[in-house]
């Protein structure tokens, strides 16, 4: 004869995951600083160059969306691989993570130029979404090169 189950909780039934193991922590602990991705730093960088052209250009880029995606969607062109779309009647600049991190010739692999290649990516979208030249958006960062 089967014992009838009891419809008691326990009560720890939140400290513990259905495998009986503890809730995960963060992998660094909690004394170090927490891990940062490529995915994160790309995040980081992206959203800082907007914020900058945002300042210099308030009235043009007022409620441009700025956004990372990993790949284009779709069929890949024959001409090459996107590395950003802007889309002009919707106001949104959208940056493709995969395509500007792997595909781009970069002479010095370190974190200024991998973030200067990010940049860069951010102010030709934006400039083609002004019909501007890259350059013009802030003649004053570059005036020491």
């Amino acid at each position: 004869m089967a014992r009838p189950r009891s419809s008691r909780v326990s009560p720890r039934s939140g400290w513990r995951d259905r495998h009986g193991r503890g809730i995960r922590s963060a992998v660094t602990g909690p004394h170090l600083p927490l891990l940062h991705t490529r995915a994160d730093l790309f995040d980081l960088t992206v959203a800082a160059t907007a914020e900058y052209l945002k300042d210099i250009w308030p009235d043009e880029l007022a409620g441009v969306i700025f956004e990372v995606a990993g790949l284009p969607s779709g069929a890949a062109p024959s001409t090459g691989v996107d590395r950003w779309r802007v889309d002009i009647p919707q106001r949104t600049v959208t940056l493709y993570r995969l395509p500007i991190e792997r595909l781009a010739r970069v002479h010095r692999n370190d974190e200024l130029h991998r973030r200067m290649l990010v940049e860069s990516c951010v102010f030709r979208a934006v400039a083609e979404l002004l019909g501007k030249d890259p350059w013009d958006l802030a003649p004053e960062r570059f005036r020491h090169l």
